[in-house]
């Protein structure tokens, strides 16, 4: 040990979260910086009986993995963690997080798991991004993103992952708030945009605001309403605190083809890497094989990702989600492309299949959770004995705790998909399409 760094510690391989790991007087220890063939020391951050989490301080050997980050705060933003790999070796890594995950935990079948997905893009893919925003003594106005484990806010001029509308927006908004009595209650600059493309795009800012002046904020902010595709909201609080201030009410993306649009407004969710999330929804309705004359359950449905172009190709889709936002807009979405065969509801996932499925239940369940995973409404389906389900993840970790349980009640994995939708980060989804036994 020297000067309270331990080490030099050899990196064997990388850990879902970002972290690479080693191993050190009988623990295993996740390296906050450092891959595979790095030979580091690193400072204790977090100390568990079996395990302990670091960072690394100095390098006695760097990996040939690595390369040049792009960003100029890598490292110190929380906002990516594999800048220093290229992306051939991200997509590696992943992939093999991903098949450990399920072989150990759920005993899958290797031949059972396609390779992943790669996003279109590896970079400037961002359509959703949350700046942070904090008054800085010397007067300066910081926007940017929290150093990791902090609330600290790291200054940036440009993010190499956010959608170029949005970085050419910065420096104006920059220059408008910097001095103005507005920027020690401006928390956080939200930045969305739609599908289009180019300088044509529809861009959503918005602002956090904690003042009571909400309208001289919005006449500090009128030099950006320049265009007709640009929309300007502030916030004060809840999402029912959303002020429209100027500029279209709703962004809009795209799925299936031929194109469905799909409209969402401030405060709802798309997902992030509009490309991606086009080609995810192709896998899904590849996985799904649907039949005319299905009837489909689609859980944790949003605006109607899933459900639109799930709908067109069955007889019925009932579509569950909690927030009544989200269901309105779906309403609105299936409207607007003439799908009448599609039931938007405001409920809970869980107990939805024995509220709705009436004497012909669903021939399958779509399932899009949050991070946590759908535990109760697994245990809900496994009484149903549902036929088929179609479960997107957006974590590993909670996918393998699902699936061991769907497959210890008689369901068998046909395919498990991962799929890059967050490159430069440790993140990625999945699609799992599950089969009951007795149902051939």
């Amino acid at each position: 040990m020297q000067h309270g760094l331990i080490g030099p510690l050899e990196i064997e391989s990388l850990a879902f979260g970002g972290n690479g790991v080693a191993r050190f007087d009988g623990r295993v220890i996740f390296v906050r910086g450092a891959v595979p063939g790095d030979l580091v020391w690193a400072r204790l951050l977090r100390e568990k009986k079996r395990y302990a989490e670091a960072e690394a301080v100095r390098f006695e050997q760097e990996s040939p993995q690595r390369c040049a980050p792009v960003c100029p705060v890598f490292g110190e933003c929380g906002g990516c963690q594999w800048q220093m790999l290229p992306y051939a070796e991200q997509l590696r890594y992943k992939e093999q997080i991903f098949r450990d995950s399920l072989q150990r935990q759920c005993g899958v079948a290797a031949e059972r798991i396609s390779p992943i997905l790669a996003s279109p893009v590896a970079w400037h893919y961002r359509s959703r991004v949350q700046f942070k925003c904090r008054l800085l003594t010397d007067g300066r106005l910081a926007i940017g993103f929290y150093r990791p484990g902090s609330h600290f806010v790291i200054d940036i001029e440009s993010c190499p992952v956010a959608a170029p509308a949005f970085n050419q927006l910065l420096p104006e908004l920059r220059a408008l708030l910097q001095h103005s009595p507005f920027a020690a209650q401006l928390s956080q600059i939200d930045m969305e945009i739609g599908d289009g493309g180019g300088d044509g795009a529809q861009v959503r800012l918005v602002l956090h605001y904690a003042g009571k002046d909400a309208a001289g904020l919005a006449a500090c902010l009128k030099p950006l309403q320049r265009t007709q595709s640009l929309a300007l909201f502030l916030r004060s609080g809840s999402k029912s605190s959303l002020r429209h201030i100027g500029g279209p009410v709703e962004l809009t993306i795209e799925v299936d083809s031929p194109a469905l649009p799909l409209a969402y407004g401030a405060g709802g969710f798309a997902q992030i890497n509009l490309a991606q999330n086009r080609r995810m929804v192709a896998e899904a309705l590849r996985l799904a094989a649907l039949k005319k004359e299905w009837r489909v359950l689609d859980l944790y449905c949003g605006m109607g990702n899933f459900s639109l172009p799930f709908a067109r190709r069955v007889a019925k889709l009932v579509a569950v989600e909690e927030h009544a936002g989200s269901i309105a807009q779906g309403r609105l979405n299936a409207r607007h492309n003439r799908l009448t065969n599609i039931d938007f509801i405001a409920r809970p996932a869980q107990g939805a299949y024995a509220a709705l499925g009436g004497e012909k239940g669903f021939d399958l369940v779509l399932l899009d959770p949050p991070r946590c995973g759908a535990k109760e409404v697994v245990a809900d389906l496994l009484k149903q004995r549902v036929k088929r389900i179609l479960y997107v993840s957006c974590d590993p970790m909670t996918l393998a705790r699902d699936l061991k349980l769907l497959l210890a009640g008689g369901y068998r994995l046909i395919e498990s998909r991962p799929l890059d939708m967050f490159p430069q980060t440790y993140h990625l989804e999945s699609l799992t399409l599950l089969e009951l036994l007795e149902a051939g």
